[in-house]
């Protein structure tokens, strides 16, 4: 009678690794992005199970593939594009531009924003529609009042324009400053809330 030998099984890294991405493909979704139009262009909304964790200008950031690229590697590269579960976000984005909006009732994930610009993103989050600030009212409110630089490196940053409304804030004396979407944005945003900038 002849024995038998089964070969121990041998570990293939190759095996593994594609397991591991029909696993991330099968698994649910971390992030469901919509590409939203809007008066002021294409935006790309993207939320997670906490809430909208960003609203990017399409052309700005160089194209939804770009966006997703960033998405993928901040939060996860499990992502959908979903629609319907942005629905929300499409309606009070399209309530704000008709004029029927003043604040967004959106729960928020600031998982992409530092412990400091989320600081600074609160406190902008916290200026009223048809009102403006400054950057150095908004680090004071943030804690840092010697920060101003360093809150619009911030607001610079805000992954969530229009519904945390940076385009409200303004340098010293009213001076009108950068903006992540173009300054042209920034103007309309404002226009839009009849704030009127002198000239």
């Amino acid at each position: 009678m002849t024995e038998n030998h089964l070969a121990p099984p041998t570990f293939d890294p190759a095996d593994a690794a594609a397991a591991a991405r029909r696993f991330a493909l099968s698994a649910p979704a971390d992030v469901h992005y919509a590409l939203v139009d809007s008066p002021i262009g294409t935006l790309v909304a993207a939320a997670t199970p906490r809430g909208l964790a960003t609203l990017s200008y399409e052309d700005f950031h160089g194209g939804v593939d770009a966006v997703l690229e960033t998405l993928a590697a901040k939060l996860s590269p499990r992502m959908l594009e979903a629609p319907a579960r942005l629905d929300d976000v499409r309606r009070e984005l399209d309530e704000y531009f008709a004029g029927r909006r003043r604040d967004f009732d959106l729960p928020i994930d600031w998982a992409l924003a530092s412990a400091f610009t989320r600081r600074v993103l609160k406190a902008t989050a916290d200026i009223p529609f048809g009102k403006v600030s400054t950057y150095g009212a908004v680090a004071a409110e943030a804690g840092n009042p010697k920060a101003s630089r360093a809150a619009g490196r911030a607001l610079g940053a805000n992954p969530i324009p229009i519904v945390v409304p940076c385009h409200r804030v303004l340098g010293a004396n009213g001076r009108l400053t950068g903006y992540t979407g173009g300054l042209h944005r920034k103007v309309a945003l404002l226009e839009i809330e009849g704030i009127v900038l002198p000239s």
